[in-house]
């Protein structure tokens, strides 16, 4: 093989696979929030598996914990979409604790830093939602900690 065979780009990218191996935790929202397509590292820090989660609703795959009288993450994020639905334009939200359902039941706790990005159609209207988040939970409760 040559060297030149080694650094050409293929004929077509498949954005499908660059996408599912892309770094960072990424989900594809519609803009009625079905999960459209999720990467395997969104998938191994939500602990869910794509093929269960895709196609269903964000908030019916990923409900509040019912655990926690206080779980504000289901209202925080959709208010994320909307405003994103409506402005057209990227909303940084801040540190959310958002739990996850944890491998053997119940819910785990976790905090994130969630970026909502619009991908306008040719309309000029919101045609998908790229939902990028940070697993921010060993930095939230070390700050924690440090404050007791």
């Amino acid at each position: 093989m040559t060297t030149d065979m080694l650094t050409r780009p293929p004929a077509k990218v498949d954005f499908e696979l660059v996408f599912k191996l892309s770094p960072g935790m990424c989900l594809v929202l519609d803009p009625g929030f079905t999960i459209v397509a999720q990467n395997a590292e969104h998938a191994r820090a939500t602990l869910s598996v794509a093929k269960n989660v895709v196609g269903q609703n964000l908030f019916a795959a990923f409900p509040d914990n019912p655990d926690h009288s206080g779980a504000d993450g289901v209202s925080l994020v959709r208010a994320s979409l909307l405003k994103v639905l409506k402005t057209r334009l990227p909303d940084a939200m801040p540190v959310i604790r958002y739990d996850v359902k944890g491998p053997r039941g119940g819910y785990q706790p976790r905090y994130w830093q969630i970026t909502n990005t619009p991908v306008l159609g040719p309309d000029g209207y919101v045609q998908w939602i790229i939902n990028r988040a940070e697993d921010v939970t060993e930095l939230t409760e070390l700050r924690e900690a440090v404050k007791k």
